[in-house]
């Protein structure tokens, strides 16, 4: 058991304790020496876990804590790790800032032994695929959070253009390409359009008459048509 995986276990033990609970009898629930478990105690103390109590008395963890760093196990760190890497190396700038930021945040209150495992990761992302889209993501990103009407120029596969005004309400990233989930006024239904064919971005304060969330489930839902997902939820 690594030194954080003892940590959480710990933790795990004093939550289930409502009274103050000797340190001994803490030791011998963890299976490790008292000294280990002052040491534990003291570690957890001083990333700001409000645990009560000292040598001889007993301690006590105050309800409703929660310690994120924690909460993690070692694969679960690598997923972060590579989850933020990846979207560190997608074109949307905005989003690749905030991956590295968080990934930054979540390293400095890490415990020691973590943060040299995060440092020395050895898993690794490729380049990019080098598509660079004409718009900001951010901006389409923003409209689905405010679930408001997006309008621009779109091109197809054959290079015939359109102005779209779309109901946006998801973003599909892939490897080489980043695909909008949007309900279309001008097709009335489901269309996905690629990011790298959008020109002419038009942010608006119009809220579409519909929540996000119901129209990714009905959207999902068409999924499991085939018939009808190949005629009405393709690219367009």
């Amino acid at each position: 058991m690594s030194r954080s995986e003892r940590l959480l276990d710990l933790i795990q033990i004093l939550r289930r304790h409502r009274r103050p609970v000797s340190g001994r009898t803490l030791a011998g629930e963890m299976g490790v020496s008292i000294r280990t478990l002052y040491r534990d105690i003291a570690t957890l103390q001083g990333q700001g876990a409000p645990i009560e109590g000292e040598a001889g008395l007993g301690y006590v963890l105050k309800p409703g804590f929660m310690l994120p760093p924690l909460m993690f196990t070692d694969e679960e760190i690598e997923a972060i790790v590579l989850g933020s890497r990846w979207v560190a190396k997608q074109p949307d700038k905005r989003l690749a800032a905030a991956a590295t930021d968080a990934l930054s945040k979540i390293a400095a209150v890490l415990p020691d032994d973590l943060r040299e495992d995060l440092d020395a990761t050895t898993l690794l992302v490729g380049r990019g695929s080098g598509t660079v889209e004409a718009i900001d993501l951010g901006v389409v990103r923003q409209a689905i959070r405010d679930e408001r009407k997006l309008g621009f120029l779109y091109r197809d596969a054959g290079g015939a253009a359109s102005k779209r005004l779309v109901w946006p309400f998801a973003l599909g990233f892939f490897d080489k390409v980043r695909v909008m989930v949007a309900w279309c006024e001008m097709r009335q239904d489901f269309r996905h359009f690629r990011a790298d064919r959008m020109s002419g971005l038009s942010a608006t304060d119009i809220r579409y008459p519909r929540r996000r969330q119901a129209m990714l489930k009905q959207w999902r839902a068409t999924l499991d048509k085939p018939a009808q997902n190949a005629s009405n939820n393709s690219e367009d």
